[in-house]
């Protein structure tokens, strides 16, 4: 059992990291004064240039001066979003269109590594600018900078160097938390296969946690994305989405289906269409496969970094009924959309009341263009009436179907067939 005072004293330690935002706001401030310093310089070279005083090397030097200052307010904000994200706070940029591609993998190594590639950067063109104003530089002065550019050079390769085996390190460290995880989730009854999995009595809540294709399947069946390496913020995203069970796309078995578009489904597998804010819906016949496929895009969505939620159809009804109820269904449609990813299992398996199908018109229509939902159905959009019913079928449906992949899953029952499979042996 854990010692209160330790606890406590460790919390507030771990609070001091917000002493350094201030440092952090300064840094920003700097920024200013490098995009000050840029545009002076600039006028400075336009001026030159309109009176006819500029010669080629004082233009080339200008421009590196230019450079020189855009490659450090690059370090600046290398420095400002990576070293906040790193040991102050998250920023929660997942689904953003200009996220940095390194941010979702951030940390004081990775960071290291590319402020020492970016100050290589920043002296080569200093020592480039001492090269083209040769005869106005000492021969100790080309000495010692290209010493020092050397001295950067060696210290950016051994912090590469050196970041591979600690980088390996962590990997294995957070695959062996993994495959202790997946040890407790895989536990389960023989016989419980993809689309089969255990109901679950409530949804998550937040604090816990393009267009159609019904190709015929091509002859060669394209290979899936290969899994990310597992990491600890991965795995906290996927326990926190509530999934019944882990489900990988690896483990899916492609061959059963019927109809599958195997195309889309390893592009799918790349997660590409959360951050487009784009919708898939997997249709077939129960026993296909479509919850096994929803669950391993949704695993695939929280390595790619994004927050992930699922549930099924008649769990997100009575989610937002209570919220309804309670005066806050607007504060609810707003906290979910914290996870880019929504999954809407089973729809189609129990009819909605009018009341329950508006509901599920305010969720697709607050999505619409701005996060994404995954949507098993056992029916086409086509037939969705019957589930729903009412006016808002139709208006609906044309939000959901508009930037979706619509996969069709088509055969028999894979648990049927294993049962059949059983009883003839």
């Amino acid at each position: 059992m854990r010692n209160p005072t330790t606890t406590t004293l460790g919390y507030a330690l771990f609070a001091t990291r917000w002493l350094q935002a201030p440092l952090y706001f300064g840094l920003v401030a700097a920024q200013g004064v490098y995009v000050y310093k840029f545009f002076k310089e600039l006028w400075t070279l336009i001026r030159m240039c309109v009176s006819g005083h500029a010669t080629e090397t004082y233009v080339m030097l200008a421009v590196l001066k230019l450079v020189d200052v855009v490659m450090i307010a690059n370090l600046l904000i290398m420095v400002i979003v990576g070293g906040y994200e790193t040991f102050v706070s998250r920023i929660g940029l997942q689904g953003h269109r200009d996220q940095p591609e390194w941010l979702s993998h951030v940390n004081s190594n990775v960071l290291k590594v590319k402020l020492a590639t970016a100050i290589v950067g920043i002296s080569s063109v200093h020592l480039l600018q001492m090269f083209v104003d040769v005869h106005h530089t000492s021969h100790h002065a080309l000495l010692w900078g290209t010493v020092i550019h050397m001295a950067f050079i060696g210290s950016a390769a051994i912090l590469a160097y050196m970041s591979g085996p600690m980088a390996a390190q962590s990997d294995r460290g957070h695959a062996d938390r993994g495959h202790g995880d997946r040890g407790h989730a895989d536990r389960s009854p023989a016989g419980r296969t993809q689309d089969e999995r255990p109901q679950t009595g409530s949804v998550p809540t937040p604090a816990e946690q393009p267009e159609a294709s019904y190709a015929e399947a091509p002859a060669a069946t394209p290979a899936l994305p290969r899994q990310s390496a597992p990491d600890a913020d991965a795995e906290a995203r996927i326990r926190a989405a509530g999934f019944p069970a882990r489900k990988l796309l690896e483990d899916f078995d492609q061959e059963h289906p019927r109809g599958l578009d195997r195309e889309a489904l390893a592009r799918l597998g790349k997660a590409e269409f959360v951050a487009a804010r784009g919708n898939v819906v997997l249709v077939g016949p129960p026993g296909t496969g479509k919850t096994h496929l929803a669950i391993g895009l949704g695993v695939r969505a929280c390595q790619a970094g994004h927050r992930v939620l699922f549930a099924t159809a008649a769990e997100w009804a009575a989610r937002l009924s209570e919220a309804r109820a309670a005066g806050r269904l607007d504060a609810e449609l707003a906290a979910l959309d914290e996870h880019p990813l929504l999954i809407v299992d089973e729809v189609g398996y129990t009819p909605f009341d009018a009341a329950a199908a508006g509901l599920f018109f305010r969720l697709v229509a607050h999505r619409y263009e701005r996060a994404s939902l995954i949507v098993t159905s056992d029916r086409p959009l086509g037939r969705w009436d019957e589930v729903f019913g009412g006016a808002s079928t139709a208006a609906m449906v044309d939000r959901l179907a508009h930037h979706a992949d619509v996969v069709r899953l088509d055969g028999d029952s894979y648990r049927t067939r294993r049962a059949t499979s059983a009883w003839a042996d």
